[in-house]
């Protein structure tokens, strides 16, 4: 049976990028069929929505999801599409992996940690947001079901992967209500697990000793605020938002993506970098089970970077998006 997946490519740099990894999926004949629907700033101008039914139909129909990065209009009272999404489909779980690429510029080398984040509560539930003249006001939403679901996700996943340590990371020496409930509820789910170390961490704390010593960490879990900070300081690591992906993972439905944004400003000139779509389209065919062609792209695009062979301008070359494909493609 010939597996359907939605396919939204997104706004400025996203559908240059989408469709090179498209074209990696072409070169290792995945027998996909795609159902490219639309999203974003282009999807507001056709339609008046930014996230049209059809949309959201199709991505409950194939379950399965390509996003590029999305625009949303800033000031104008539209609601995050990303947030949107991993609400309306419950997408509880934020997998972004930090992985070293030999050849990128980078302080450290080696690095290989998971920031697991939650990703419906927190601060970004979008609950009892008030502005009121010069007073604002939002609410932050932490439950015990929603805690010990990602919590059990993070040790889980790491007892299938052979990861030993997961750092649980928090605030509440402060946030005793929210920050504390999350703690003493990942402190029950750990106690399951004895077979996995767990440490706590202050989130502040946790930024400075990931500057330090990323190497002490594994697996990192944490609500949704600090896990989209901690995420993309991990990525900094690593040689930025250029080659970082990421997944959001529900019951039955996963969406995977880019974590960096749009980019307008260079979107048309054919000089993005393509690893992080392309790296989270392998992240996809790992969650459907192709493993060995998931593992294929990865060491593909290490090669390309490793070897320097036609490599974007952020990670030291002179060549644009679709040269670098093409040295990919050329590896499959």
């Amino acid at each position: 049976m010939t597996q359907r997946l939605t396919v939204i490519k997104g706004d400025g740099i996203g559908p240059s990028l989408v469709d090179a990894t498209l074209k990696v999926f072409e070169k290792l004949k995945l027998n996909f069929q795609y159902d490219f629907v639309e999203a974003g700033i282009e999807a507001h101008a056709k339609h008046g929505e930014l996230l049209p039914a059809s949309t959201l139909n199709s991505i409950a129909t194939n379950k399965i999801c390509l996003k590029g990065p999305l625009t949303t209009p800033v000031g104008e009272g539209f609601k995050s599409m990303n947030v949107t999404l991993r609400q309306k489909f419950d997408l509880y779980v934020n997998l972004r992996p930090a992985l070293s690429f030999p050849g990128v510029v980078s302080r450290y080398e080696n690095i290989d940690l998971i920031t697991i984040r939650e990703n419906t509560e927190g601060l970004y539930s979008g609950e009892g947001q008030i502005v009121e003249g010069d007073h604002a006001e939002a609410k932050s939403v932490v439950t015990r079901q929603g805690s010990e679901r990602i919590v059990r996700y993070a040790f889980e996943m790491s007892r299938k992967l052979g990861r030993k340590k997961v750092t649980v990371v928090h605030k509440a020496n402060i946030l005793k209500s929210t920050s504390g409930l999350f703690l003493k509820v990942a402190r029950e789910v750990a106690a399951q697990y004895p077979d996995i170390q767990m440490q706590e961490m202050i989130v502040d704390n946790c930024c400075m000793q990931l500057v330090m010593n990323p190497y002490q960490f594994d697996v990192i879990v944490t609500t949704n605020l600090f896990g989209d900070i901690l995420s993309d300081l991990a990525a900094g690591l690593v040689g930025g938002l250029g080659m970082a992906p990421a997944a959001n993972i529900g019951k039955d439905i996963a969406i995977f993506e880019a974590v960096h944004g749009s980019a307008p400003d260079i979107a048309g000139k054919n000089i993005a970098n393509p690893s992080s779509v392309m790296l989270a389209g392998a992240m996809m065919l790992e969650h459907m089970g192709y493993l060995k062609e998931a593992n294929k792209i990865t060491t593909a695009v290490k090669d390309v970077i490793n070897k320097k062979d036609r490599i974007t301008k952020d990670l030291g070359g002179t060549y644009g998006t679709t040269d670098f494909t093409q040295a990919v493609l050329e590896r499959l």
